[in-house]
């Protein structure tokens, strides 16, 4: 292992992991954000949050928080980037990438599998699943 090479990185340890054929840049830094921290961020995370509810609703359909939830997300990764590196480089889109398919199965982990379980407990559940599930069970 070598000391990190890119700019304004803290000399430290890191290595690469492959996954999925992309080489990432890991490290013993752990993107885990302190609750001091936490505290700088949350204003401002709140005030753009009624930013975005406000503008949804003078769109007049539900979905319209998604786009702009969109727009904001990807401005603001695009604006870290120009400012804290200058230009875009290979490494930075495929830890950019990782950090939002990290967020999307992270919501999905924690809100959207509870929601279809409770609708499944609702609605019952698609009858081809439980064959799967005894097909699985018997091939084990």
């Amino acid at each position: 292992m070598r000391a990190c090479p890119h700019k304004n990185t803290p000399q430290k340890e890191y290595f690469y992991v492959i996954a999925k054929g992309t080489r990432f840049l890991y490290s013993e830094w752990v993107p885990y954000i302190a609750p001091k921290d936490r505290k700088k961020f949350d204003p401002l995370i709140d005030e753009l949050a009624e930013k975005i509810v406000e503008e949804a609703r003078s769109y007049n359909y539900d979905g319209a928080f998604a786009g702009l939830i969109n727009y904001t997300c990807t401005r603001l990764t695009l604006r870290v980037i120009k400012t804290l590196f200058g230009k875009m480089r290979y490494w930075m889109i495929a830890t950019v990438v990782g950090t939002f398919q990290n967020v999307a199965e992270e919501f999905y982990r924690r809100v959207g599998i509870p929601y279809e379980d409770k609708q499944i407990k609702q609605s019952g559940d698609v009858d081809l699943y439980k064959e799967y599930d005894e097909d699985i069970e018997k091939n084990q």
